[in-house]
């Protein structure tokens, strides 16, 4: 269906095609899920995506409708792809028994909305290099100054100007000092390493797609400054290897506190990524809260 909402502000209509999801989505809690840099809320209520070198808002107009202001043929060709709406992830979560495991029930039920996007395996390798020890709105920032520098400069649906993700050969050409302009820090050397790697084709991701996720993440720890979490984050968010299973000091925590006696990883396969968002997004909730 393609839709014109007229904004009551006066501003020009916003126009695209209306998607009801029957699916669990839920747009701010991917965005805070820690997996994608590029998400901002918009003054009007949508969420502003920038990612595989496009740019949509995507506004809920209630009742599991969502307005994506683009056409049928992007929506079919990238969005929909992206947000991975083909895999039913009310089916993942509902594999959790409630008896067996009431701990990640819960998580799951509280989080339930997140779903890890189909998302670049470049882009993904040089935002997780970034993440290193760095809160979210600092690797937002960093990732923006990258693009700015390097990335090819477009324009948006609304007319508003972003830049495109840059190349591994444009990353590859910056200096270690351009890039601690970006607010990288020691990480700089870190991305500069992996941009000339990849634009050198010492590893190439799209042979990593076909790999057990296990040495996917072997080989991409074999990089200067990649560790296992980072290679981890880039298998599950980067390559969409469900299985893999990241761990931060928030995992780190939920399995020292919820399974003493060692988390399940058999029985929640190949699905445990898709765990650990739940158990990551609740953890952070709840640990806020109890602060």
């Amino acid at each position: 269906m393609f839709a014109h909402m007229r904004e009551k502000d006066g501003h020009l209509p916003r126009t695209g095609i209306i998607r009801t999801i029957e699916d669990d989505f839920d747009l701010s809690g991917i965005a805070e899920s820690g997996q994608c840099f590029r998400w901002e809320a918009a003054d009007d209520g949508a969420y502003r995506i920038i990612a595989l070198d496009r740019c949509v808002y995507v506004t809920g107009t209630g009742g599991r409708r969502y307005l994506f202001e683009c056409d049928e043929k992007e929506f079919a060709a990238v969005w929909e792809p992206y947000f991975d709406l083909k895999q039913s992830y009310r089916d993942i979560r509902e594999r959790i028994d409630r008896n067996a495991d009431p701990f990640l029930y819960e998580a799951a039920g509280r989080e339930k909305g997140i779903r890890i996007l189909r998302q670049d395996p470049w882009e993904m390798l040089i935002t997780s290099v970034i993440t290193q020890n760095r809160n979210i709105p600092a690797i937002r920032r960093s990732v923006e100054m990258i693009c700015g520098m390097c990335g090819d400069r477009k324009t948006d649906s609304r007319g508003q100007d972003y830049y495109a993700f840059p190349s591994p050969e444009n990353l590859a050409r910056l200096t270690e000092e351009d890039l601690l302009k970006c607010r990288l820090g020691y990480r700089a050397k870190y991305v500069r390493a992996a941009a000339e790697a990849v634009a050198s084709g010492k590893i190439s991701l799209p042979e990593l797609r076909a790999m057990p996720w296990r040495d996917a993440v072997r080989e991409l720890t074999g990089l200067y400054g990649i560790g296992e979490k980072v290679a981890c984050c880039v298998a599950l968010f980067g390559l969409h290897m469900l299985d893999a299973f990241p761990r931060d000091v928030w995992i780190n925590r939920v399995l020292q506190n919820e399974y003493p006696q060692g988390y399940p990883f058999e029985r929640y396969s190949p699905y445990n990524g898709v765990y650990q968002q739940y158990m990551f997004a609740y953890y952070r909730t709840m640990g806020k809260k109890a602060l």
